[in-house]
């Protein structure tokens, strides 16, 4: 019985590196190549609507690199990942602590088919949700890394978009997912309150309820309430109450404007 086919797809930003890989995978006569994209958004868009069996994934891509498609997508969603990298000490080290594949630039036909097999022996197990654990732990260490969120992937319509954390008035909980008040607008993230504040910059936001992150810079004022508690007046009129146990982070934040 013929070995089923591979349907991949090549992410990258450099069309000579696109079709580099579009060669190497020709050499293999399993693999069919059903799409090529050259950014981030349209990565995710591709990976969501024609579900590849695996992702030849570059890492370094302008405005939404491949880290960031793999949270667009989510862990449990990603297909496996052949990532794609110049070289990078702390990515290499990742790769290779969490048992995932990647190849060099300029790519090896030697490490390419390597990496290849493994793909194909992923595929015909049944390893995915050790996959998921491993992917999962390398997204866990790159947040680690990664300074502070400047970008969150949003979701308008049809199409998705790269919103600027700068932009982000203020945060709210809603069940799994997080609203993101930009000006007029809002933007649901299925995230949870908790993991945008360990990724936010604290210079620049603020906790001030179980249920609400504000941008500092958008305050303008705070009306006291009974017990030391806070209506926040924003520089777009809204209204927003701090909860009891946060209050000591409002002190901090009043003294900021007096040190």
């Amino acid at each position: 019985m013929a070995a089923a086919t591979i349907r991949a797809l090549i992410v990258d930003d450099e069309p000579f590196a696109r079709e580099g890989i579009r060669l190497h995978l020709e050499r293999h006569p399993d693999v069919e190549v059903i799409g090529e994209v050259g950014d981030g958004e349209r990565a995710t868009e591709a990976i969501r609507m024609l579900d590849p069996d695996v992702v030849f994934l570059d890492i370094e891509m302008p405005e939404m690199d491949g880290f960031e498609v793999i949270e667009a997508v989510g862990v449990e969603a990603m297909p496996p990942v052949i990532f794609i990298t110049a070289y990078d000490e702390f990515a290499l080290r990742a790769f290779e602590t969490h048992a995932l594949d990647y190849v060099l630039k300029p790519v090896e036909p030697e490490r390419f088919s390597r990496a290849l097999d493994r793909a194909r022996k992923l595929l015909r197990g049944s390893a995915g949700h050790a996959l998921d654990q491993r992917l999962a732990g390398l997204m866990q260490e790159v947040r680690q890394r990664k300074k502070h969120l400047e970008r969150v992937v949003v979701q308008r319509g049809e199409r998705l978009h790269i919103l600027r954390v700068d932009d982000v008035d203020w945060l709210e909980a809603a069940g799994n997912y997080v609203k993101l008040h930009v000006g007029p607008e809002t933007f649901l993230v299925r995230a949870t309150l908790t993991s945008f504040e360990e990724r936010l910059d604290s210079e620049a936001f603020l906790r001030v309820h179980r249920s609400i992150i504000v941008q500092k810079s958008r305050i303008r004022e705070l009306e006291p309430l009974l017990q030391g508690d806070y209506v926040l007046i924003l520089a777009d009129g809204s209204r927003l109450t701090t909860g009891r146990s946060f209050r000591s982070r409002i002190v901090g934040f009043l003294n900021e404007g007096t040190g």
